[in-house]
């Protein structure tokens, strides 16, 4: 049925150009809250002002405001399904109740009657890029907001799309029509807000935005705490009833030194621990098999939403929404409080590093780069043919900072591993000449990324004292753990990686050559004091065809897991906390698959189920002799006893805490046992065998000390003690002795 156009009201009503009217109709308006809901205006030779209601109902035959008085106010059809009308009663509440042909008459709130959710505050600090809890602002928040005279029950939307020429909310409350909710400009911040009433958490959305080229283009929100599932990308309002009950731990943890702290931590893929577990299924489960294994820390590989399964959550949409693959936010929330209740702390992988292209997403969110850097030279990943992030621009770092902030405050996370730290530090990273573009210094250090690090840190570290922030970080960078006030990038820790390769390098040789490759097992003790260090055997050295731990050592199988076990001992007791991917804790024969579970079968062979209890072994010692992690970073905690007996493949040191207790680490890499070996030590007396790698009920052949060694005062090297040993082949033994 046509619009019959009525007549306006008595009062001669301010002029609005037609083209505004039109684009208001389209929904295509910088400002439709300037024109639609409620204004006081003073219609000419009028003697006092008339509050004017304006809604937009396209289909509509017949239009009234229901005042919350009570009053009905007609409203006139104007121009392009806009209908007008006015009162002189001053501002109040209203509902918007429209007739339709066929009868229908729908009575709804209307979204236009609020003032802004977003504060002038607000705005500025996201201009200033110091807005440390932005995802309070920007997003979807369920609130109830105040009208002229009482609250309304609904959803605040928020975004930052500074090049958009309009911006509209669609989703499964306006059937993904988003004309009716055009967002208003809240001016040079780049913000886009509208407040929805009776929009309910779960309601799916997604943000409509004209571009500067005239294309609508459709995105997901950057800021959405909760996502559907992949493979569909809409953005979920969310509302959060979960209530912690860690607040003890939350306390311990601000006062823990972690550099003086025991750290074993348990790397995992949620989606294939064990496949078609939920958050909350997987809380029993895996605490069980944490703390029987005796692991302070697990760390899960990144959580944050993302499309594409096999990218394992490196390739992040969504920064702010853990995936729902698993479950809703309550549910991860949940798992950590689990967690914390049973002792154990949770570090998540993070990934600021770069982001994926997918339309629907971050990529040219406005239409234009906005997150990623405009110059392909710096704003395109070559590897993995992603965009990388402006970290120059204020709004971007801020995301980035506040984003870090969010899994701590949000989720109680203890602590980030920040993943690619080396591709954010250098502008040629995996490039060629001519393919990066100079710092204003000519230099190839990304001066802005650093910047970025650094605010990060220093942010994360002012607000949570405890948290654990830890760079994979594959150069010789120096300072990635020196504070940010002296130049330093600020983190807490970084992975070891020259460790962890040239370690492995050694391990993969056989017995018999390794003399000749000594160098590779005891270089990283020439530096291993020089940044506080996390030794990782992580999930990138068991997939795309490196092989399992276990694949990678040389020998027949019970060689193979004997040399696994001196290699898991070594590295417990090497200065430095530990990282192990999960699967490795019972040698798992084949390459990781995120595709399927591990071979947890494998426990069935009494050898496999040795190196488990082995590993378990380590951990209740290592966390119950502090001489083993209280001076990882202090090389006064550390002594050689000889790091050059190549010839019979032994490295051997002193690790002591500040007690003065003491730990001699002797490692056999030989592939044949060494009975009356003389060792040096720190002192006479009795040394108990703390640990054995060989021990029978590891698997092993069962060499060692009986229980003890003594050591007489005689001189060996610049040691004033020395006892004579027996070295277990393959095997890594560890002898204590308690201050005098």
């Amino acid at each position: 049925m046509a619009i019959k156009k009525k007549q306006p009201t008595e009062w001669q009503l301010p002029h609005i150009d037609d083209n505004v009217l039109w684009a208001v109709s389209q929904g295509s308006y910088f400002d439709p809250h300037s024109i639609l809901g409620q204004h006081e205006v003073w219609p000419e030779g009028h003697s006092e002002t008339v509050n004017v209601i304006r809604a937009l109902r396209p289909l509509a035959i017949e239009v009234f405001a229901v005042l919350s008085s009570g009053a009905r106010i007609s409203l006139a059809h104007r121009e392009h399904g806009i209908w007008e009308g006015g009162h002189v009663l001053g501002f109040l509440d209203y509902t918007i109740e429209t007739r339709y042909a066929h009868g229908q008459i729908w009575t709804i709130d209307d979204a236009y009657r609020f003032a802004p959710t977003v504060g002038e505050l607000d705005l500025h600090l996201i201009r200033e890029g110091r807005h440390e809890r932005l995802w309070d602002v920007l997003g979807a928040h369920y609130i109830e907001h105040a009208g002229v005279i009482g609250g309304t029950v609904g959803t605040a939307f928020a975004v930052w799309a500074p090049n958009a020429q309009s911006v509209r909310v669609m989703g499964t409350f306006n059937g993904w029509n988003g004309t009716a909710h055009a967002m208003r400009s809240l001016g040079s911040s780049g913000v886009w807000e509208i407040f929805i009433p009776d929009v309910h958490p779960g309601a799916i959305y997604k943000f409509q935005i004209l571009t500067k080229a005239g294309a609508w283009v459709e995105r997901a929100d950057p800021m959405a705490r909760q996502t559907e599932c992949p493979p569909l990308t809409g953005s979920v309002v969310p509302h959060s009833t979960y209530e912690w009950s860690d607040g003890d731990w939350i306390t311990k943890r601000a006062k823990t030194a972690q550099h003086a702290a025991p750290m074993s931590i348990y790397e995992l893929h949620v989606g294939s621990w064990r496949p078609g577990l939920s958050y909350r299924e997987l809380a029993d489960d895996l605490i069980g098999h944490v703390q029987h294994l005796g692991f302070t820390h697990v760390e899960f590989m990144p959580l944050a939403e993302h499309p594409y399964g096999p990218s394992w959550g490196y390739q992040v949409t969504g920064y702010y929404a853990p995936t729902a693959r698993f479950g809703d936010p309550d549910d991860l929330k949940y798992l950590i409080n689990r967690l914390h209740d049973a002792g154990i702390g949770v570090l998540v992988d993070w990934v600021p590093g770069h982001f994926p292209k997918d339309e629907w997403a971050l990529g040219r969110f406005d239409g234009q780069p906005l997150y990623e850097h405009a110059d392909p030279r710096r704003g395109d990943h070559p590897d993995w043919g992603t965009y990388i992030f402006d970290f120059g621009r204020n709004e971007v770092r801020n995301f980035l900072v506040a984003n870090a902030l969010f899994w701590i405050e949000e989720f109680h996370v203890d602590g980030l591993r920040v993943d690619a730290v080396a591709s954010m530090l250098y502008l040629d990273y995996s490039r060629n000449d001519g393919e990066w573009l100079p710092n204003q210094f000519g230099g190839r250090e990304n001066l802005e990324a650093i910047n970025f690090m650094q605010e990060t840190n220093a942010t994360v570290y002012k607000h949570h004292p405890g948290v654990i922030m830890a760079a994979e970080e594959s150069t010789s960078w120096g300072g990635v753990t020196a504070p940010t006030e002296g130049g330093g990038l600020g983190y807490g820790f970084k992975w070891n990686m020259g460790w962890m390769h040239d370690s492995l390098e050694y391990i993969h040789t056989d017995p018999m050559y390794r003399s000749h490759h000594h160098w590779d097992i005891t270089f990283s003790l020439q530096y291993a004091f020089s940044e506080n260090f996390i030794l990782p055997i992580s999930h990138d050295e068991v997939v795309h065809g490196k092989g399992s731990l276990l694949a990678k050592m040389p020998g027949d199988h019970w060689q193979k897991l004997a040399n696994m076990r001196a290699y898991l001992a070594f590295m417990w007791g090497h200065p430095g906390k530990q990282l192990l991917f999960m699967g490795q804790e019972f040698g798992q024969p084949s390459e990781w698959n995120q595709e399927r579970g591990l071979d947890w079968w494998i426990l069935d062979q009494p050898i496999h189920q040795g190196l488990q209890d082995m590993v378990r072994a380590l951990n209740h010692v290592y966390t119950a002799t502090p001489a083993l992690w209280e001076r990882d970073g202090d090389p006064g905690g550390f002594q050689w006893i000889d790091g050059a007996d190549n010839a019979r493949n032994i490295v051997s040191f002193v690790r002591y805490d500040h007690a003065g207790n003491a730990v001699a680490v002797l490692a056999n890499f030989a592939g044949h046992p060494h009975g009356g070996y003389r060792t040096g030590l720190p002192s006479a007396g009795e040394w108990t065998e703390l640990f054995n790698s060989d021990a029978e009920v590891f698997g092993g052949s069962g060499v060692g000390n009986f229980g003890s060694v003594t050591a007489i005062t005689e001189t060996w090297g610049d040691l004033p003690a020395s006892a004579e040993v027996t070295l277990p082949p393959l095997g890594v033994v560890f002898l204590y002795k308690p201050a005098s």
